[in-house]
């Protein structure tokens, strides 16, 4: 159903702390007018756990504007299944064309949790669904028997892989062949995963270099990983700043660098400051220094 490049999106703030709808508008465009497939609003990388739900919705309207008729899903992470039941309700009354799910946000599911909570969350907005295996970042892993138990419900169409463990999506496809939409939800695993057998690419740093990660993708899906693998070579040290706790931070600030946009987050963040704002700063300008020359691609 799902495939190609979609955008983990960052949001903007403005001066006073609110959305700052243009902003937002401008940097979704960019993605669209990249070759992106879609976008993916209020996820990690768009600070969603410090958004309203006024605010997500917003966004979520804001990124349906600029979309060009591509999917847009609205990531699903709150604290209790109640709240997120809520997210999806509205998000599919605002327009959602599907949902991204994180099982548990704060606290860490068993089995029976995970699979009910993701049950509910899909029955509440009633939009076929991505699930948002990511058991680095919220310590809650869905495993190939976990996504085999919810296939019978045809709303979990794709699953955003991002184990860590690059053996994974050759385990989901080996046992579920085609039944999901795999993407890699790891920006500096993405050459791999691809090679193995993803059809997308959940990315972040594509923010700020989006037609690189296209390119990339694109290159893959032509046979064409030689050029492609050079292209991800130039990238990995940028792709290398989405893999941290200050990723947010890291993103946003090589946005600056490379669309003029701004680094503005939402407290408790703050901007980086010091000797990592220096180290991030010379990673991005070494990769602008040396932008590869991209070749053409279908």
């Amino acid at each position: 159903m799902w495939s190609g490049v979609m955008p983990a999106v960052t949001t903007k703030f403005g001066e006073e702390a609110g959305l700052d709808r243009a902003e937002n508008e401008r940097c979704f465009a960019i993605q669209m007018d990249a070759g992106c497939d879609g976008l993916i609003v209020c996820g990690s990388l768009g600070e969603g756990p410090m958004l309203t739900l006024a605010e997500k919705l917003e966004l979520l309207g804001i990124a349906k504007s600029t979309a060009k008729g591509k999917p847009v899903l609205m990531t699903v992470a709150a604290a209790s299944t109640a709240e997120s039941c809520d997210i999806a309700r509205a998000a599919a009354k605002s327009g959602a064309d599907g949902l991204m799910i994180v099982p548990s946000l704060v606290y860490f599911t068993d089995r029976r949790e995970t699979l009910d909570t993701l049950r509910a969350v899909v029955e509440a907005g009633d939009l076929p669904a991505m699930i948002y295996s990511n058991r680095v970042a919220y310590k809650v892993d869905v495993t190939p028997d976990m996504m085999e138990d919810l296939a019978p419900d045809e709303r979990f169409v794709a699953i955003k892989e991002s184990s860590d463990d690059i053996r994974r999506t050759t385990e989901i496809i080996n046992r579920l062949g085609d039944r999901y939409d795999v993407f890699t939800g790891v920006d500096n695993l993405a050459f791999e995963a691809l090679a193995v057998g993803a059809v997308g690419w959940v990315a972040g740093l594509v923010v700020a270099f989006p037609r690189e990660t296209v390119a990339i993708y694109r290159l893959m899906k032509d046979g064409r990983a030689d050029e492609a693998l050079g292209i991800y070579r130039w990238f990995r040290p940028l792709l290398d700043l989405d893999v941290s706790r200050y990723l947010v931070q890291n993103v946003k600030l090589a946005e600056v660098h490379a669309i003029q946009s701004n680094d503005r987050v939402r407290l408790p963040r703050q901007p980086l400051q010091g000797a990592e704002r220096q180290r991030v700063e010379k990673v991005i300008a070494d990769a602008l220094a040396t932008r590869p020359q991209l070749p053409s691609f279908a």
